[in-house]
């Protein structure tokens, strides 16, 4: 059972505002930019790009909800959840860079390369905002003792 950390002001602040990202960007998926979300699924993936991209919204929006709505454990484990969903998305920014893909404003490919290294820096956010960085620490510690 994951260790159930008190989150700061600050923490729930920016958890609030990456929820709301994550289910304005699964919309995104959905609706408005679907063709340029299409054009970032790399040609491995062994579904239709379409069928990724609308999977991917829907997951996306679901996990933005639960960023904003759970509590506790729950919330630890979804952020854990939402590091490994940005880790397994991330063969797509890679794709969009290799590939010389414009999408989102991201026309050149210092902009393209530039956009690799936001994929981390959104894993450290979901980890610290849902207090899973302070569980897996406390975890390893108690493991030491």
């Amino acid at each position: 059972m994951p260790h159930q950390p008190h989150t700061t002001t600050l923490q729930n602040v920016a958890r609030g505002l990456l929820g709301t990202f994550m289910v304005a960007a699964g919309t995104g998926h959905l609706t408005f930019q679907r063709r340029e979300f299409q054009a970032q699924v790399p040609d491995f993936v062994p579904l239709r790009k379409d069928t990724t991209v609308l999977a991917s919204g829907v997951v996306e929006i679901g996990l933005g909800l639960a960023l904003l709505l759970l509590k506790g454990k729950n919330r630890v484990r979804m952020g854990i959840g939402l590091a490994a969903f940005y880790a397994a998305v991330f063969p797509g920014n890679i794709h969009q860079y290799t590939h010389h893909i414009s999408a989102f404003g991201l026309n050149t490919d210092a902009k393209r390369f530039g956009r690799l290294f936001f994929q981390p820096v959104l894993m450290g956010w979901v980890l610290w905002s849902t207090g899973a960085l302070d569980s897996l620490n406390h975890k390893k510690r108690a493991r030491r003792s």
